[in-house]
């Protein structure tokens, strides 16, 4: 029963995005490893851009420090 967890940052993804990852993430199971997609369980987990760091800093502060007149990619 593979189970694959993905995190990345909330909305970085569209729904489609997110189905995308889902059935690749599928697909590659059943062709490297012959497993059967009915038990194969992925979980996509969107991180708060405030709880995920990166160089000491929030992705909140990174992305508004790289583009200061865009909104921050919070929700």
């Amino acid at each position: 029963m593979p189970y694959v967890k993905v995190e990345i940052a909330k909305g970085i993804a569209s729904v489609d995005q997110k189905r995308a990852v889902i059935r690749g993430m599928t697909e590659v199971l059943v062709k490297e490893l012959g497993r059967n997609p009915e038990y194969i369980f992925v979980v996509i987990d969107e991180i708060d851009t405030d709880n995920w760091g990166r160089k000491g800093q929030s992705l909140s502060d990174l992305w508004q420090a790289a583009n200061p007149d865009a909104a921050t990619k919070t929700d």
